[in-house]
């Protein structure tokens, strides 16, 4: 019975280890209490595995990610990344008067930073 059960597989699941593998995790499923979607027929869990991938009452696709999942130790969770700070956040409560603008344009930033490093000054002898 297994030999024919395998052989109606390939068209579903080309690959022979991937078969297997699917096989085996929904033979250990079934094993831990998961229902049956074919008649039992007095097979053992394997065999009923392979008939519900042959007659498609369990997905493959479906049957590969649940490997994938349950084969994982660490699951990464999508979660927004916090906000960073911004430069003036740190500012202590008492300066009031200080607003620190959500966005600056251009010209805003170039003012900004010309106030903060005097310009290199070029010694005359080098200028010509």
């Amino acid at each position: 019975m297994a030999r024919v059960t395998v052989e109606d597989c390939i068209d579903k699941v080309e690959n022979r280890f991937d078969l297997v593998l699917l096989a085996s995790h929904r033979a250990r499923m079934i094993s831990s209490g998961s229902q049956i979607t074919v008649d039992r027929d007095n097979d053992k869990n394997p065999v009923v595995s392979l008939r519900e991938i042959a007659e498609t009452t369990v997905s493959p696709g479906d049957l590969k990610e649940d490997l994938i999942h349950s084969l994982q130790k660490y699951v990464e969770v999508d979660e927004p990344e916090p906000e960073a700070p911004l430069i003036g956040a740190g500012v202590d409560s008492d300066d009031t008067d200080m607003v620190v603008p959500d966005r600056m344009t251009e010209e805003e930033l170039l003012k900004g930073l010309e106030g903060l490093a005097p310009p290199e000054e070029v010694p005359e002898d080098d200028a010509e």
